[in-house]
């Protein structure tokens, strides 16, 4: 299949400098919009923070009577987005800023209320409600105690209610004895996904309001920090790593074509990102290394095919040489490009959440790729050549036929 005539060589490198600003001012427009005051990146849950819930409500809500509801339950700056499902046309998912932690303070606070530690009153702290041990899970929502005798599981339940700042989860058996032999007992606590959910059931209805979240997920800020912290390594570990394999296998004057067209397809589909205010989150930083591998395996293979051609076109300027291997690779980058891309508008248009913002991603930096393949990454090269590699500031002929000489008589 071919969507242009074989045989047809088009001048790219003519028209290199008008593609060139172009490029220049998107980049430079990206930056600004990411580093700009009141802008940048509209971080997830995953490295910001916070506690996230997926909701397919029972019945019809707008979203400004979901954030109102959230609101209401004592929860700050809610983030409350509209799912498209074709199933349920009340599908949301709600961020709030607050995770399901407890604080050093308030664990002391505790420890001390269970009668942890020396100088306790003797009338009140009696051998069944002192605990010897207290551990608190990772998620905050759940306290194991041991005691030294049996333990008094109502003074239990007064004591975590008096700390305040901490929910009991619902039910008969809460605290509950997990082992008569070690006297340990377990408090389960609400989540904050939990107490989200009580307080859209208390302020929209529970006719409303499932009886469990779709998906309930919470980082704290130190977590999403560092996952920031790693994605933006793996991301620069990543490029450093493809620029020495290109000048290892081709040329020096092709690797830092390679990486510039590269950076250049980051910082594109990053400024689109922020243009369209969509979320950063680990998805994304998926998607963004998989264009970077995608788009330096097509600016190989269009190096490939000029390496190729400098044996073939001998006597040919680099810069025709760029046009007649940009050329001949016309059909397969395109083909190539437009099924990759084909594929992706599907999962964008029939899928949801992050499976939608993930194949928007792609989707533009496939597309950003496949233009830099042809305007950053060569021109670039051909520059380099040019500067660099040209003998004495002129053009270099490669593979230039020698001039016969005359044979000695």
């Amino acid at each position: 299949m071919n969507l242009i005539p074989l045989g047809r060589l088009y001048d790219f490198m003519g028209h290199r400098r008008l593609f060139i600003g172009a490029s220049l001012l998107a980049v430079v427009a990206a930056l600004v919009g990411i580093f700009a005051p009141g802008a940048g990146f509209k971080l997830g849950t995953d490295f910001k923070g916070g506690t996230e819930i997926e909701v397919a409500f029972n019945g019809t809500v707008a979203a400004s009577e979901v954030s109102q509801a959230v609101k209401a339950s004592g929860f700050s700056h809610p983030d409350v987005i509209r799912v498209d499902d074709a199933n349920n046309a009340n599908h949301f998912i709600i961020r709030v800023q607050e995770v399901t932690t407890i604080a050093p303070e308030k664990q002391a606070e505790v420890e001390k209320s269970l009668c942890v530690g020396e100088g306790q009153p003797a009338d009140v702290c009696t051998p069944n409600r002192t605990a010897t041990e207290v551990k608190f899970s990772p998620g905050g929502d759940k306290i194991t105690a041991r005691f030294r005798a049996a333990p008094d599981l109502e003074f239990i339940k007064e004591r975590i209610l008096a700390a305040g700042g901490l929910a009991l989860r619902p039910g008969a058996n809460n605290p509950s004895l997990q082992s008569e032999r070690d006297n340990k007992v377990e408090i389960q606590l609400m989540s904050k996904g939990d107490q989200l959910m009580a307080g859209l059931r208390d302020h929209l209805g529970a006719d409303k309001v499932p009886a469990e979240p779709l998906r309930s997920e919470w980082i704290g800020p130190k977590a999403g920090a560092q996952l920031r912290d790693a994605a933006l390594k793996a991301i620069l570990i990543s490029i450093v790593f493809i620029m020495a394999y290109i000048a290892f296998r081709f040329d020096l004057r092709f690797a830092p074509g390679a990486v510039i067209a590269m950076a250049h397809d980051v910082v594109i589909v990053l400024g689109f990102l922020v243009l369209v205010r969509r979320e950063v989150n680990l998805t994304t930083v998926a998607a963004v290394l998989t264009i970077v591998g995608y788009s330096i395996n097509d600016t190989v293979i269009v190096y490939d095919r000029v390496r190729e051609n400098l044996g073939k076109l001998r006597g040919r300027t680099f810069h025709g040489l760029v046009n007649v291997s940009i050329s001949e690779m016309l059909n397969r980058t395109l083909l190539a490009s437009g099924t990759t891309i084909c594929s992706l508008a599907g999962l964008f248009f029939f899928g949801t959440g992050t499976l939608k913002d993930f194949a928007l991603t792609l989707i533009m930096g496939i597309s950003v790729g496949t233009y830099s393949s042809i305007y950053i990454a060569l021109p670039l090269t051909e520059w380099l050549d040019q500067k660099f590699f040209a003998k004495l500031g002129k053009k270099k002929k490669y593979g230039a036929p020698r001039k016969k000489t005359a044979p000695a008589v």
